[in-house]
């Protein structure tokens, strides 16, 4: 199964739809500000993945974050935090069958896919 976490109105989250779509390639769409994301499976994704992928340091989410919270941020809390701020969460998070992928760059996607 594969599913494809994000924010509907994200650009880059938008990108990867439209390229998996036009490869016919079949997917579930959870999108994490609407339907939510457990702190269980962002502390999956950071077991794959490391906590400074997953965490989108790039977003106005974090950049609001109160300085001394952005300073402390380390990989004892990161997932309560992301749970709590889910748009600071790197888009997209491409699960197949429990391995993610994060990001999007259509040469990755045409290597996961062999494409």
């Amino acid at each position: 199964m594969i599913t494809v976490f994000g924010i509907k109105n994200c650009d880059t989250i938008k990108k990867a739809r439209n390229w998996l779509t036009d490869q016919g390639i079949e997917y579930q769409f959870h999108d994490f500000r609407a339907n939510g994301i457990d702190r269980d499976r962002i502390e999956t994704w950071i077991q794959q993945a490391g906590w400074e992928t997953v965490l989108n340091r790039r977003g106005t989410t974090w950049r609001k974050l109160d300085a001394a919270i952005q300073d402390t941020v380390n990989r004892d809390n990161v997932a309560a935090l992301l749970a709590e701020h889910p748009a600071m969460i790197k888009r997209p998070v491409l699960d197949i069958d429990g391995d993610i992928s994060i990001g999007f760059k259509p040469d990755l996607y045409q290597s996961i896919f062999n494409l």
